[in-house]
């Protein structure tokens, strides 16, 4: 069973919101078993709603193929999903001279009793935080990261930080070809969070930050709080977030997967064969010297034994049988690595926001009400002092977003009253 959450949001700066995202919970056991829990996020491009629609059409088509494909395994039906995702945008593009050249990200994660595993293309991304570590799993598409991972930059150069973070190498659309990543299978834990989401996040928030507030909140919390930090660091990008949790073993909520248990008839014991064997022959050696009275004996013994010997093998039972690849591979992920303890200066950072936005609000005339903010981040200060750091973040966060949600009823989320330099 997992919990997960999804938001969308125009950001601050963009007319439309040419992002997607869709989730497709398993709605039985079976289903579970087969394909598990889908999610996708896309991130359009293109003029003339031509990027919202790509965007679309890939959170459609991808989970429409991927249901459709029960033929193939769960890895290679992802595949062959995304790249029919493809194949109907660049038609659609090709049609249309409104549309030409349209193009979107594409990032989808499915959760299965036997892994989990991710196909991809773009710079949208997918994180897993497991204990302390939080780790991106997909490879960015993008100039900065093919020029860093083929030795031309370095990462903390002058001149890897110049090189635009926007320019992608591989979107579904563009052309009738395209170079799918597929990733995995990696276990799936209880306890493990993911979450999947488009540059206008990760352009704006820090991946420590993300990694912490979505271990310290709940799903719904979560990309509440990561959307209103992006848009007040300056919107400049729509932003979709997807978080999920895993919240029960993965094996015991499916009960058995169906390829980890299979109705099989049993062979019989060795001491049965031999039984009914030796039966067998002391009847013919008996038969042969004519001792047919003790012949009947064992006879009727052999009768028997052939009876426990065929009953043994026609009844079929419930057998265990090891998970078998899901058809997947890894191609050096994960790609990226970050410790992700509630810190100070995280806490620190987050309380300076709320204060930002009362600085704003008395400048700008808002009329908050600030009981609960107050009284929220007075319970923040007081976890801090009992050393509960990921209490403390948790509470901090929650200021953040009754303030930000007052601030929405308001304002309407205008740019010039709502984006901060913070």
């Amino acid at each position: 069973m997992v919990e997960f959450a999804v938001l969308s949001d125009v950001g601050m700066r963009r007319a439309n919101n040419q992002d997607a995202a869709t989730a497709l919970p398993a709605d039985s056991v079976e289903r579970y078993c087969t394909r598990g829990h889908l999610f996708v996020v896309a991130d359009g491009m293109g003029a003339h709603a031509a990027g919202e629609l790509a965007s679309r059409m890939a959170v459609d088509t991808i989970p429409h193929q991927y249901l459709k494909r029960s033929q193939v395994g769960a890895a290679e039906a992802l595949r062959q999903s995304v790249q029919e995702a493809n194949n109907e945008i660049h038609r659609r593009g090709m049609q249309n001279p409104e549309f030409h050249n349209m193009g979107t990200t594409a990032s989808a994660l499915a959760l299965l009793p036997d892994g989990a595993v991710i196909a991809h293309v773009g710079d949208s991304r997918v994180y897993r935080a497991r204990g302390n570590a939080f780790e991106q799993l997909t490879f960015d598409h993008s100039l900065v990261w093919e020029m860093q991972a083929s030795g031309q930059v370095h990462p903390e150069s002058t001149l890897s930080q110049s090189i635009p973070k926007n320019v992608i190498t591989r979107s579904l659309g563009p052309s009738a070809d395209v170079q799918i990543d597929l990733e995995g299978p990696w276990p799936v834990l209880k306890g493990d969070r993911y979450l999947l989401c488009s540059d206008g996040l990760t352009g704006q928030v820090d991946d420590e930050e993300i990694g912490v507030l979505l271990c310290c909140l709940p799903p719904h919390r979560a990309v509440r709080v990561l959307v209103d930090l992006a848009n007040l660091r300056g919107g400049q990008d729509n932003i979709t977030v997807i978080a999920v949790q895993v919240v029960d073993d993965p094996g015991l909520a499916a009960g058995m997967s169906a390829r980890s248990i299979k109705r099989r008839r049993k062979l019989p014991s060795e001491p049965l064969l031999a039984t009914t064997a030796a039966c067998v022959l002391a009847t013919l050696i008996l038969l042969l010297l004519e001792q047919r009275g003790t012949a009947v004996v064992t006879a009727i013994l052999s009768l028997l034994a052939i009876g426990f010997t065929l009953r043994s093998w026609l009844r079929p039972v419930d057998v265990p049988v090891p998970p078998g690849p899901l058809g997947g591979h890894r191609t050096g992920s994960p790609y990226r690595r970050y410790s992700i303890k509630p810190s100070d200066a995280l806490i620190n950072r987050l309380g300076g926001t709320v204060q930002a936005l009362r600085e704003a609000a008395i400048d700008k005339g808002w009329n908050l009400d600030w009981k609960q903010v107050d009284q929220l981040q007075e319970q923040a200060r007081e976890a801090r002092q009992r050393q509960a750091g990921g209490e403390a973040v948790r509470l901090q966060a929650e200021a953040i977003i009754e303030t930000m949600q007052q601030l929405r009823d308001q304002h309407n989320r205008q740019a010039s009253d709502s984006t901060l330099d913070i």
